[in-house]
């Protein structure tokens, strides 16, 4: 991985791939239960942008203690929800080589959260490459909730050969 990522040719139009399942994404990333923040991935244009889908469920263990009154799911796994989408993502585009690999954050720059999200709720998660180059890769994640911004971040990871 010391050489940068190409760059699709100009004429080229990118793959795309409608979805993948939950048992497809936990072949491109080692998370587990009850550390696997996504459910199912849409609209991935490879090397660019995908679509993670989170399913927010009452029985969540992060619920018992954040806030048993009124739950909430913790900004910080929204973020690392954006983060695993974004990992899904890097490790379909560089190909089968790259599953299981470990990605690590690098940094999180303007997190911003918007409202609470709470079970019932379904994330969906948008996250664009804004740059790759050898094996770290920017991303800007969007979370929504019925279509309005729940939070916002701009991250940076590195995939671990």
């Amino acid at each position: 991985m010391d050489k940068e990522v190409e760059a699709l040719p100009a004429d080229a139009t990118p793959a795309v791939l409608e979805s993948i399942d939950i048992m497809r994404i936990m072949e491109a990333i080692p998370h587990r239960y009850p550390f696997l923040l996504i459910d199912r991935m849409v609209d991935i244009t490879l090397g660019q942008s995908a679509v993670g889908i989170k399913n927010v469920t009452v029985n969540e263990p992060h619920f018992q203690g954040h806030f048993p009154a009124r739950p909430v799911m913790p900004g910080v796994l929204i973020i690392e929800a954006m983060a695993q989408t974004a990992a899904c993502l890097v490790v379909l585009t560089l190909g089968p080589a790259f599953e299981g690999k470990l990605v690590y954050f690098m940094t999180i720059d303007g997190a911003k959260f918007r409202r609470p999200v709470g079970p019932g709720d379904q994330l969906r998660i948008h996250v664009e490459k804004e740059r790759s180059r050898a094996n770290v890769w920017k991303f800007k994640g969007i979370a929504r909730v019925d279509g309005v911004s729940v939070a916002e971040a701009t991250f940076s990871a590195m995939i671990m050969g």
